[in-house]
């Protein structure tokens, strides 16, 4: 009677397979779902779900549907995280990004677990230290170990426009070929559904894009940001507007202050009031402090400057 109350134990669900589908589809709808709703919008659909599976997480179940669980926390707390990381909300991003890898470790998996480290880099990429975005893209390329991934080719990317913008040239190229191998091996690259969770090439292109900004390379940047906003065209989100601001960033290179200031407030207002959330204007902020300092108090960088003073769609 003990051997069969612990058999019992063990094979003890409060989750049927129908229903694990039912959350995996649910789960699939809003990854595809996030590439186009506002940031505020998702995050609260997000949470619903997340809170659901985190309590099935909390009773009793057997291993491969824990493992199970624990793949689809990591994956919603990354989706939060980045949510929060597009609002603004800095600290709560961090926090979540942390249940992310957390949740990714549980699981097991080499790939998620490299995946959640290439996404936590965006954090400290966009706002500091950069130092620990490196270290994210190095731990995910070690858990990577070169195999032909789409998740080893957004590693290696993620690791690329890092080192460009901390200034390691060296370090920056050499990712930008793993990258680009990488993702050519990789079966999966190209052809992944469009959704939150794939690395397609548009999203290549825009990593690359920040790679040789950073770099100063304007001629592959315009190059590489040309063919992703093809890609792009007809997509709402904030993607288009990241390139179109690294492409304003080649322009102050190249020392066309008033054109460079023009692209960015103009993109920055283009974008959908929702979609024009904190970390777009961060990323234009970054344009005003590259400019030469002589440069600043030109006329076309002050209106720039009131421009970035609207109100976001993070409100």
């Amino acid at each position: 009677s003990h051997r069969r109350a612990v058999e019992g134990t063990l094979a003890s669900t409060t989750v049927s397979a129908g229903r694990l589908e039912v959350l995996d589809e649910r789960l699939m709808d809003l990854r595809r779902a996030y590439v186009v709703t506002p940031p505020l919008e998702i995050l609260a659909q997000l949470l619903r779900d997340l809170d659901e599976v985190r309590l099935l997480a909390g009773e009793r179940q057997p291993a491969h549907v824990q493992v199970h669980l624990s793949e689809m926390i990591a994956v919603l707390a990354t989706l939060v995280a980045d949510a929060l990381m597009k609002l603004g909300r800095l600290g709560q991003a961090q926090l979540w990004y942390g249940t992310a890898r957390t949740a990714a470790d549980d699981s097991g998996s080499w790939e998620l677990r490299a995946r959640v480290r290439v996404q936590a880099a965006m954090l400290p990429y966009y706002y500091g230290p950069l130092d620990r975005a490196v270290s994210f893209t190095h731990e995910a390329r070690l858990l990577n170990r070169n195999r032909p991934t789409s998740t080893g080719a957004f590693a290696a990317a993620a690791a690329a426009r890092a080192y460009a913008r901390q200034g390691n040239a060296e370090a920056a190229r050499a990712a930008i070929k793993e990258a680009r191998e990488l993702f050519d091996r990789s079966r999966r690259g190209a052809s992944e559904p469009d959704d939150a969770w794939a690395f397609p090439l548009r999203r290549l292109l825009l990593y690359l894009s920040g790679a040789y900004t950073y770099l100063g390379d304007t001629t592959r940047a315009r190059h590489v940001q040309s063919e992703a906003l093809t890609l792009y065209s007809g997509r709402t989100g904030i993607d288009p507007a990241l390139l179109r601001l690294e492409e304003a960033m080649c322009l102050i290179h190249e020392r066309s202050i008033t054109e460079a200031c023009q692209l960015a407030g103009q993109t920055y207002l283009t974008v959908p009031a929702a979609h024009r959330t904190e970390i777009l204007g961060a990323r234009a902020q970054d344009i005003i402090a590259i400019l030469p300092e002589d440069a600043r108090s030109a006329r076309a960088v002050r209106e720039l400057g009131e421009i970035l003073a609207l109100p976001t769609g993070g409100m």
